[in-house]
């Protein structure tokens, strides 16, 4: 998954609450997703099939993110702080995934795939997904990029996309981010007619696709963002959850190369603008809240689990009546573990760095804005 909250943590903006829900539901359906693909290999049977475009609307909605939290204030910025707050929003979780990804795997009760590789085997593939190093060798694991934690891929393009921003695409008006729109959709398009889906980018063969998905997805919440496509409308939070939640639900009614194109291209970029627009009610906004805080954190502390449900229904062969409790007990107790991450170790780690980060940065900037005036 892709994440940018960066933005909404500014106290002089306005904060987009319901792009947070919507942050929310689209991780929610990640984890089911995650669940039913051992239940439906073939994703087109599975209900929430689609539920992997997720990622795309997760590099969407980062584009419109780091333009409204950056653009404004990178040139008193400058790279290394915008690196430094980049790293800080997102590597802990990167560093915690991998390491609840190694524990998940030398205990997993069901399965035995450590003999398989040697101590200093498990330490490279462990320094590499610490570091975001892309290393598809985990054979038993279809070969992810990270075998320890496979939805680090798209943190993985996350990561270049924010270098793209900081060097080139921060200086780009809106006009050129319109053109560069056009190869980055016939890139899409090119994607989904050969592959016939857009599922590609989490291993190594399919390297390549998560790339040309990333840059479609930022690119269009970029020119979003820079254009002020922002729809005003009184929608509101649970109408646009489910028209997002209704996209992860298309498998299996049409061409799937065709209808995804159309999602990622079309559909994903409209709800972003939606989103940033419609107006959210008071009872809905703690909701809101809190469904986008943890979607980063569940995002990226699910899948050892998942592994574990595998393992589990490959070798118990349960009844469709245990499985129905099991992924919904599952999928909230990885919401709450997700929650006891963010509470404990996330948020903390961050606000000590945060500060540590103000301390050195936050001088640089102001001596910055000084000269300008």
């Amino acid at each position: 998954m892709s994440y940018s909250t960066e933005g909404t943590s500014l106290q002089s903006k306005n904060h987009y609450h319901i792009l947070d829900g919507l942050r929310g539901i689209a991780a929610l359906s990640v984890v089911v997703f995650h669940y039913l693909e051992w239940i439906y290999p073939d994703f087109t049977k599975s209900f929430i099939g689609h539920g992997f475009l997720a990622v795309d609307f997760f590099f969407c909605l980062s584009g419109f993110v780091i333009a409204y939290a950056y653009d404004s204030r990178f040139l008193l910025m400058g790279p290394r702080a915008f690196f430094a707050s980049r790293l800080i929003r997102l590597h802990p979780l990167v560093v915690a995934g991998t390491v609840i990804g190694l524990a998940g795997l030398l205990i997993n009760p069901l399965a035995g795939h450590t003999e398989a590789y040697s101590i200093p085997t498990l330490a490279l593939i462990f320094v590499s997904s610490l570091l975001l190093i892309p290393l598809p060798i985990m054979e038993e694991r279809g070969f992810n990029l990270f075998g320890l934690n496979a939805p680090s891929w798209s943190l993985f393009w996350e990561y270049i996309a924010n270098i793209l921003y900081a060097f080139i695409l921060v200086r780009l008006s809106r006009r050129v981010l319109g053109i560069l729109l056009l190869p980055a959709a016939a890139g899409i398009i090119w994607v989904s007619y050969r592959a016939g889906n857009l599922l590609g980018g989490w291993n190594g063969s399919t390297f390549a696709d998560g790339g040309i998905r990333m840059a479609y997805s930022f690119l269009a919440g970029l020119f979003i963002f820079r254009s002020g496509w922002i729809i005003k409308n009184k929608l509101g939070f649970i109408v646009l959850s489910l028209l997002l939640a209704s996209a992860f639900m298309t498998s299996g009614i049409a061409k799937n190369g065709l209808v995804e194109s159309l999602l990622v291209l079309v559909y994903f970029p409209l709800l972003v603008a939606l989103g940033a627009g419609s107006t959210l009610s008071g009872s809905l906004q703690k909701l809101c809240v809190f469904l986008g805080k943890i979607s980063y954190p569940l995002y990226m502390t699910h899948y050892a689990f998942i592994w574990w449900f595998g393992n589990y229904y490959t070798t118990q062969n349960p009844s469709r009546g245990q499985l129905f409790l099991v992924v919904g007990i599952g999928t909230i107790a990885m919401v709450f573990f997700a929650w006891l991450v963010m509470f404990f170790y996330d948020e903390p780690l961050r606000n000590f760095l945060n500060r540590k980060r103000k301390e050195k940065f936050l001088p640089i900037e102001k001596v910055k804005s000084s000269a300008i005036e």
